[in-house]
């Protein structure tokens, strides 16, 4: 692409900029030629913190011309950074790194305990050798993923284990990352010190500010969660009924008094179909975040906690123009 220039008002300041690039860096600097593409309201690209790409069904294969297609929905959306806290394999080397697909950081294959997770996805490593393999997917791509609970009444990771997990994987400089929609594993994942809950179903307010605290993030897929709701509430009376109504009914309110506290939020939307940042941002600002703190939780936020720094000279050139 030729040099190309954005110019308006940037949020989050609102502060007028007139930025240029050739190639992939910002710059104030004018540059002969650049054609203005777009001026109006300019946010930092977009980012899914919570997507898992390349597969249509849990515990599907990794599809690598799916993943492409899915990671194209994204980018269509305004979508320019993914975390994939968790995928069906390792990504191919492209996943990440050409120009048509957002810019991505990953887990590699979930972890999870025996006879847990979906059937074909993920490693099951014991107790004892579950911190080693966290740390050596983290030292390889800076993340893991543990299942840290699943079915209704389903033991959850032991605390001891998750405290080893992430003592091992802050060694090598990773983070980890806890799926967690069950209380127990809830309070597992903030006592252990883990870097991020994803989803947080059932959490418990009393944990909110130790996770603000320890600077713990939360990533509440609260639009996938709301959406499956109606049909839930459809069944027949079952545990995992309540577990699943209960739970998913709090879970706006919950998100709302994190974000109180002073917990990070990030969106996040999880699976299939891919593109729907937006619907994540207009649900946490319907579950009570300021508008403004909705759509840092899917930009400048989000960025941030990724390393990515906004519209300002020398960070990458991604932005979303209305």
């Amino acid at each position: 692409m030729s040099a190309i220039r954005v110019r308006g008002f940037a949020l989050p300041h609102g502060e007028p900029v007139d930025l240029f690039a050739d190639g992939d860096r910002w710059t104030t600097d004018p540059v002969p030629g650049a054609e203005v593409v777009a001026q109006g309201w300019l946010l930092p690209g977009l980012v899914d913190a919570h997507t898992h790409p390349g597969a249509e069904q849990p515990g599907d294969p990794l599809d690598h011309d799916l993943l492409r297609e899915h990671l194209h929905q994204h980018v269509d959306a305004g979508v320019t950074a993914i975390r994939s806290p968790g995928l069906a394999a390792d990504p191919p080397a492209w996943f990440g790194t050409d120009p048509d697909v957002p810019r991505a950081w990953h887990a590699g294959p979930w972890l999870a305990q025996q006879d847990q997770f979906f059937e074909g996805w993920g490693r099951r490593p014991s107790h004892a050798d579950l911190p080693a393999v966290a740390a050596a997917q983290a030292r390889r791509t800076g993340w893991a993923k543990i299942i840290g609970d699943w079915r209704v009444g389903d033991d959850v990771v032991p605390l001891d284990v998750l405290t080893a997990v992430v003592a091992a994987v802050h060694e090598v400089g990773g983070r980890v990352a806890v799926h967690s929609q069950q209380a127990d594993g809830g309070a597992v994942a903030v006592a252990a010190g883990v870097d991020s809950v994803e989803h947080g179903m059932c959490l418990d307010p009393a944990l909110l500010n130790d996770m603000a605290a320890r600077g713990t993030v939360l990533t509440p897929t609260l639009a996938t969660l709301r959406n499956s709701l109606a049909a839930v509430r459809e069944r027949e009376d079952s545990p995992r009924k309540r577990w699943y109504v209960e739970g998913a009914s709090a879970h706006p309110g919950l998100v709302a008094a994190a974000a109180e506290a002073g917990v990070p939020i990030l969106a996040g939307t999880d699976s299939v179909p891919h593109g729907r940042i937006l619907d994540e941002v207009r649900a946490l600002a319907a579950a009570g975040l300021r508008p403004h703190d909705a759509l840092a939780a899917a930009s400048w936020s989000a960025r941030e906690y990724l390393g990515l720094p906004g519209l300002v000279p020398g960070a990458p050139a991604d932005a979303v123009v209305y």
